[in-house]
C-alpha cells in the first residue's frame, strides 16, 4: 500500500511539473521585492543563497532551483507578478549592486548565453539609470 501511495504521490507531481505551459507557484508573490532590495543584509542573505554561500529560506531555495529553467525559457512560465520583479530587481543589481551582478552572472551565465539573448534588455536597463 505504501508503495502504491507514493507512486501515485509521483505521477501526479510529474504530472504537475509536466503541463505545457503550466506557470511556476505564485505562493511568494507577495514577498516585497522592494524591502530586500532596500536590505543590504536581506539581499545579501539571498545573493548568498544563490551562491551556494549561505543559508536558503524557503522563497530562496525556491528562486534558486527555478532560476536556471526561467532563464532557458525567458520567464514563459512566471506569473505577471514575477515577471515584473524579476525586471526590477536586475534593474537595482546592474544599477546599484554591479558586483552581485558579477557574482550571479558568473554562476548562472558563465558564457554570456542569457546576457547575449538579452542584451538589448539589459541595455535598455543601464540607459534608464
Amino acid at each position: 500500500m505504501k508503495t502504491f501511495v507514493l507512486l501515485a504521490l509521483s505521477l501526479v507531481v510529474a504530472v504537475a511539473y509536466a503541463r505545457p505551459g503550466a506557470q511556476y507557484t505564485d505562493k511568494w508573490d507577495h514577498i516585497n521585492v522592494d524591502e530586500i532590495l532596500e536590505s543590504q543584509r536581506l539581499l545579501r542573505g539571498y545573493v548568498d543563497c544563490l551562491l551556494d554561500k549561505g543559508r536558503c529560506t524557503p522563497d530562496g531555495k525556491a528562486l534558486k532551483e527555478t532560476l536556471p529553467d526561467a532563464l532557458e525559457h525567458d520567464c514563459s512560465k512566471c506569473t505577471e507578478k514575477q515577471k515584473a520583479s524579476s525586471d526590477k530587481v536586475i534593474r537595482h543589481l546592474i544599477n546599484k549592486q554591479p558586483d552581485y551582478w558579477k557574482e550571479l552572472s558568473a554562476k548562472y551565465d558563465p558564457n554570456n548565453i542569457y546576457q547575449d539573448k538579452y542584451k538589448d534588455k539589459i541595455e535598455e536597463v543601464k540607459s534608464k539609470n
